[in-house]
């Protein structure tokens, strides 16, 4: 079973290479004892800055941490091999405080890291980073899926439809490899987000970049909305295993009555789900109220702190974390009921 896209070594290749508006102060690859024959299996970690806390390697642009490597390998480490682990952490500079985020907080290889530090000597304590719309796919693919969904977002689409109709010639391509329309895609999907309501990314070159790894691993699905030669809206979905991300989503700002992206994700949605036969997709970070209207499911990403209480470093960051949730408890309580 492989794991997720965001635990892939070609994922962190490009993070680091194009995603960092400044590169990392350090940063470290932690070999997991997994058997030979299971291959490697590595945490990336970074140092952001001198004195900085060891972290794990991610930014805005991570929906998802953990291990690369094949997970049911990393499941079957023992606790003495994640005390092991925790201690090799314990080596690296900054790590008197270690922060990992965001984590499936259901993940067995999180419970046994967490285990591991504490055995070595680590505070830890599990924070809230944010919510996490998903949809397992039901059986009937996209037409059991599409009956399920909200009379409203179903009737706006169909709207949307009947509006471009009217508006004139339109279409939309879905690119799901290298060809010679990818580059003109890409400029597509560029165009579209730079006339949205979304501000300028803070790497440019991140998003290339992520559009041509996809192509080498056979993630990308990058959906354009064309209506003649304009493009109108633009989504970069990845998928991974059996699970499509749904990573990036722009529409021209000021044509909200075309319902162009909501078009788009129906699109989308039917590619994947009937051609792709994934069986679950993941709207990724954030409670936008649409993304209920189009999953059905929501679970928490957490983040891990851990702080070795042992040095000054660490008491001092786990006694602000825990006055800070005081504070935050005591004011929910004031709150009038």
């Amino acid at each position: 079973m492989p794991g997720d896209l965001f635990e892939t070594e070609a994922w962190f290749a490009n993070l680091l290479a194009h995603g960092f508006e400044r590169a990392p102060h350090r940063h470290w690859i932690c070999p997991l004892p997994v058997p030979l024959s299971d291959g490697a299996a590595r945490l990336h970690l970074m140092q952001q800055a001198p004195g900085a806390p060891l972290a794990a390697l991610g930014n805005y642009y991570s929906c998802l941490y953990g291990p690369t490597g094949s997970p049911d390998a990393i499941q079957n480490l023992s606790t003495a091999q994640w005390l092991s682990a925790a201690k090799a952490l314990r080596q690296l500079p900054g790590s008197a405080v270690l922060r990992l985020q965001p984590l499936d907080a259901n993940s067995a290889w999180l419970a046994a890291l967490q285990g591991g530090l504490q055995a070595a000597g680590y505070w830890t304590d599990r924070f809230f980073c944010f919510g996490n719309w998903y949809q397992i796919v039901p059986q009937g693919g996209f037409d059991a899926y599409w009956q399920q969904r909200p009379s409203a977002l179903r009737n706006s689409v169909e709207r949307g439809r009947r509006r471009l109709d009217r508006a004139g010639a339109w279409r939309i391509d879905i690119h799901t490899g290298d060809s010679t329309t990818l580059a003109c895609a890409l400029t597509a999907y560029q165009t579209v987000y730079s006339q949205s309501w979304k501000q300028p990314e803070p790497c440019p070159g991140f998003m290339p970049g992520l559009v041509h790894t996809a192509v080498h691993e056979g993630w990308l699905r990058l959906g354009v909305l064309w209506l003649g030669e304009t493009p109108l809206a633009a989504q970069v979905w990845l998928v991974h295993g059996d699970k499509a991300n749904i990573y990036k989503l722009a529409y021209v700002d000021g044509i909200q009555k075309l319902s162009a992206g909501s078009v788009l994700t129906a699109a989308l949605m039917q590619h994947v789900i009937d051609v792709d036969r994934v069986a679950e997709v993941d709207y990724l970070s954030g409670d936008d109220a649409y993304k209920a209207d189009w999953m059905a499911l929501r679970r928490e990403r957490v983040g891990l702190l851990a702080c070795d209480l042992h040095r000054w470093q660490g008491w001092l960051v786990a006694t602000r974390h825990v006055l800070g949730r005081w504070r935050q408890r005591m004011r929910g309580a004031a709150l009038p009921s």
